[in-house]
């Protein structure tokens, strides 16, 4: 789960959490689906990452993954 008192990710420790590679954070990002800073390296936000994960689509019950 995001850790709470941490305010920003980078790209891997974001990648981490949501158990995808690297590539697959920054393609949320280039997507507009996932809010990042420009702060030397991109930077997630918790808060931003925690909205990323509760608003995406879950599989419905029954279906297959």
């Amino acid at each position: 789960m995001v850790e709470p008192y941490k305010p920003l990710y980078t790209v891997r420790e974001a990648a981490e959490v949501l158990l995808v590679n690297e590539d697959t954070v920054r393609g949320f990002i280039r997507n507009g689906d996932l809010k990042a800073l420009k702060l030397g390296a991109m930077k997630i936000r918790g808060t931003d990452l925690e909205a990323f994960i509760e608003n995406h689509e879950t599989i419905p019950k029954g279906a297959q993954a």
